[in-house]
């Protein structure tokens, strides 16, 4: 039977497969619209099946919260090419998913492509998508958090979706500042919420690598003759306990002493030499821990410092990153 121009541009609309794609679906389904729609799902599923090997390192990573702010996704539909992720309707698509994870309070990746989508599943929505666009595509990444307050963050053109967790403290303008931090996590990229959450093997492991690492960079500092780096005893704020932080208060003072310091200035001169040791001391707390990062919207403080300047009852409880290719 003849088909008609209507007829394409209505399985266009409601497929988003080409015009080619469309048109032949319903000259194999005799003009049936729910043959030519079952068609190209298939056609997407045997694609899905042959493009699963292949890299999908682009994307949309979209991240949003419920209308009343205790429930956030975030969700990485992951493509092939970047200019298939700049797509409109790949992107619309990306955003859709998220809307159904949040309206269905979705917990897991596989609990989203298990969920319906007009008349069929998640999943097979998107194998037919593999179809329509011809490109390996998948949700390549999920994550949810709750709690009374939650900051949605989207960076550099759908390529980093960070959530934040936060009590309010209750100030007015808590949104604003926990954006802030939402920004701070994008550029920063923390992997843990505080210091108290490392295991002992790992500090003594990551001690000795960052040793070895300001020692190589210092031998590159000399042939530049630029100024030397501390070599670090620590890496942790676990590390300096009371008797440690001790010992450095004497060894400043001894310091200070042998510099010829009247003994009166001390007290002046040793909280910025301790404040010092701690920088130069913690640089695995700085590079993991949230808390204990510079806070990238003010560097003279830390991340903690700064949510404490803002409001003593105010706190981050937890936070999720994702990010194309992690």
């Amino acid at each position: 039977m003849a088909i008609t121009a209507q007829q394409v541009n209505e399985l266009r609309k409601q497929t988003g497969a080409g015009l080619m794609d469309c048109k032949k679906a319903l000259t194999e389904s005799n003009g049936d619209m729910q043959g030519a729609i079952d068609y190209l799902r298939k056609k997407g599923a045997k694609l899905a099946e042959i493009r699963s090997g292949r890299d999908a390192n682009e994307g949309a990573v979209i991240a949003k919260t419920s209308a009343d702010g205790t429930r956030g996704v975030i969700v990485h539909l992951a493509c092939e090419t970047d200019f298939v992720a700049k797509n409109e309707e790949f992107i619309k698509f990306a955003n859709e998913l998220a809307d159904i994870a949040l309206d269905n309070k979705v917990s897991s990746k596989e609990e989203l492509e298990n969920l319906k989508y007009a008349d069929t599943t998640v999943k097979d929505k998107v194998a037919e998508k593999v179809g329509t666009i011809g490109e390996n595509i998948s949700i390549s990444n999920f994550a949810t958090i709750s709690g009374d307050n939650i900051a949605a963050y989207i960076h550099a053109g759908n390529k980093i979706g960070v959530l934040v967790s936060y009590k309010d403290g209750g100030k007015a303008d808590a949104a604003s500042f926990f954006r802030g931090v939402s920004m701070h996590i994008a550029a920063m990229k923390p992997k843990i919420l505080s210091y108290k959450e490392f295991e002992a093997d790992f500090i003594a492991k990551e001690t000795e690598a960052f040793k070895n690492q300001i020692i190589t960079e210092n031998e590159e500092r000399v042939r530049l003759g630029k100024h030397l780096k501390n070599v670090p005893r620590f890496v942790s704020m676990v590390q300096l306990t009371p008797e440690v932080m001790e010992e450095v208060k004497n060894e400043i003072r001894a310091e200070l002493k042998a510099e010829g310091k009247p003994e009166q200035i001390w007290d002046k001169i040793l909280p910025g030499k301790v404040e010092r040791f701690v920088a130069d001391n913690t640089l695995l707390d700085q590079e993991y821990c949230l808390l204990d990062q510079f806070f990238a919207l003010d560097d003279s403080k830390t991340v903690a410092k700064a949510i404490e300047d803002f409001s003593k009852d105010a706190a981050v409880v937890e936070f999720a990153r994702v990010e194309l290719g992690s």
